[in-house]
């Protein structure tokens, strides 16, 4: 027997958000952060690495390399998308070409997101109540603003804003569980016509996350989603069950058929401060999701069973689970945000008024505080003024030069106007919209994220790329070097040097005969102590310490080969 809905909404309340509006809010979300700077550092400039190989013909496309090291984040999927970018657009520089297909992943990720609100929305269970002289909301027009909202929520998390602008496998990852949401979304939609077509994103998105080094995520989430499948008792023909775990299996298989499994557990043993640790990072990262996720669940409590709860439920389960047991926890909690972007858009149609009050406050005064900061530290850095925030910019980037960009100040501009009406539209009297209490916290995070990607950028990339320290090691190099020996550099620090330094570079495990030509040797510091037992240092003289000029506790040590 369904239990009464909690929601109760009028017609009135589920207008559309112009189609306009909502068009600019992805425009102005995704676009940034992609355009106009280098491949920042760790995750970004290393992935971009291997990428480059894969493009020039240095790495197999199965088991990509960088200077013969096997990547840092297993997976081939990701690495061919930017290779093959770079092959096809070789007019372009090599960094901008291989982010194009990751543009059209966070936009994918946006799309993919509304359509799994608008189709949880359609369900039966989901629905609101009917009135007893009529007025309630449509089922369509109900559905839209339901999934106008989940969009809003999901950019208005802070989380996302720098990990889904780099090229990076965690973008895909992001993408394919969203595919995955969507398609047993549209799977447990029994009034659909067109189901079958649900198998389509179902199917990409196991097989993505296989390819993108998460075959447990797939394990995970689709064995949840199918067991849900078979035992609702409302649950989609039969024989598209069987599609989607054949599917399902046809793509684990594959995965274990291109190499070994990654290990499920950690080596690591959790200690108190590892779970303040992440404690802190889910309020921050999933905020303001997570709050209106649990309202959710709470007012939702007699529907758990119901798809638009129970299915982004489990997949925010899973994605907050994996960031437990991964090393970089915040880049794996990045596959949880659509499901709880979803889980928060159900939350509205129960919100008391004092509740979306609240959420608008707190928005507008720490979103203004935010871009107020912002502006204030660029002025300083153009005029000096105000003298202490010119002064700490000054200390944590020695040797940046700001310099005034006309169209980056204009964007920045015509965003903070934006903003400013945005606020008087919303605390003006008009009829109210399910997605009003998401527009501030969207607009926000929005323009937070612009002004950081046109005022701040050029900081940004002076303190976040290895461009810098590149090409300083490179003008120390002699002119006559024909290549570079390096020793214990990491991934993104080879990728730096061999894109932004020019360099042709060797490992120092390579055999004898074919470093003599070498004439340079850059060294990490954690490897200095053992380097003699790799090079014979009677023939090097050390030249100088490199450090990058934003993070004195990160350098490389060059040294010049003294006798043939």
């Amino acid at each position: 027997m369904n239990q009464p809905t909690p929601a109760i909404v009028s017609q009135a309340a589920v207008r559309r958000l112009p189609r306009l509006a909502l068009l600019l809010f992805c425009i102005a979300y995704v676009l940034p952060g992609f355009i106009g700077r280098e491949p920042w550092k760790v995750a970004d400039v290393a992935a971009f690495g291997a990428m480059h190989e894969l493009a020039l013909g240095n790495s197999s496309w199965w088991s990509p390399v960088v200077l013969g090291l096997p990547v840092e984040d297993a997976g081939a999927l990701p690495y061919w998308l930017g290779a093959l970018c770079i092959r096809l657009l070789p007019f372009l520089p090599a960094d901008w070409a291989a982010r194009l297909p990751f543009i059209g992943l966070l936009a994918l990720t946006l799309a993919l997101t509304w359509y799994t609100v608008y189709h949880l929305a359609r369900q039966p269970g989901a629905q609101p109540v009917a009135f007893a002289f009529g007025g309630e909301a449509n089922p369509t027009d109900y559905a839209r603003a339901m999934a106008d909202a989940g969009l809003l929520a999901l950019m208005a998390c802070l989380g996302l804003a720098q990990l889904s602008h780099e090229a990076t496998p965690d973008l895909v990852r992001l993408a394919c569980m969203a595919a995955m949401l969507l398609g047993v979304a549209r799977l447990a939609h029994t009034n659909d016509p067109h189901s079958l077509r649900a198998l389509l994103p179902w199917s990409l998105g196991c097989l993505g996350l296989v390819l993108s080094g998460s075959p447990w995520l797939a394990f995970f989430m689709g064995l949840g989603c199918l067991l849900w499948l078979v035992l609702h008792p409302a649950s989609v023909w039969r024989r598209l069950t069987l599609g989607a775990s054949l599917a399902w299996l046809a793509s684990l298989l594959m995965g274990l058929a291109t190499g070994p499994w990654p290990d499920l557990l950690p080596s690591m043993v959790w200690t108190q401060e590892d779970w303040d640790s992440w404690g802190r990072l889910l309020v921050w990262f999933t905020w303001p999701a997570w709050p209106l996720a649990l309202w959710t669940l709470w007012r939702w409590r007699r529907q758990w069973m119901e798809p638009h709860v129970a299915l982004p439920a489990w997949a925010a389960v899973v994605g907050m689970v994996a960031s437990t047991l991964a090393d970089d926890r915040d880049r794996a909690l990045l596959v949880a945000l659509p499901a709880l972007a979803t889980l928060a858009a159900f939350a509205l149609p129960t919100l008391r008024r004092s509740v979306a009050a609240l959420i608008d406050w707190f928005t507008l005064l720490f979103f203004s505080g935010c871009a107020l900061v912002i502006w204030v530290i660029w002025v300083a850095m153009m005029t000096g003024v105000p003298a202490k925030p010119a002064a700490n910019v000054a200390k944590l980037a020695p040797g940046f030069q700001a310099e005034f960009g006309l169209l980056a100040f204009v964007l920045a501009l015509a965003a903070t106007l934006a903003w400013l009406w945005l606020v008087s539209w919303r605390v003006g009297a008009h009829r109210q919209a399910l997605w009003k209490s998401l527009v501030l916290p969207a607009a926000g995070a929005i323009l937070c994220w612009l002004l950081l990607m046109t005022l701040w950028l050029p900081l940004l990339d002076f303190g976040r790329s290895y461009g810098p320290i590149s090409r300083r090691i490179a003008s120390l190099v002699p002119p006559s070097t024909s290549c570079v020996v390096v020793d214990g550099l990491t991934q993104a620090q080879i990728s730096a040097l061999r894109y932004h330094g020019k360099l042709t570079l060797l490992r120092s495990t390579d055999t004898k005969s074919t470093l003599e030509n070498c004439r340079a040797l850059v060294v990490s510091p954690d490897t200095q102590g053992t380097l003699d037992q790799r090079i014979d240092l009677t023939q090097w003289a050390f030249r100088a310490t490199v450090r990058r000029l934003t993070d004195n506790k990160e350098s490389l040590l060059l040294y010049q080969r003294v006798s043939r």
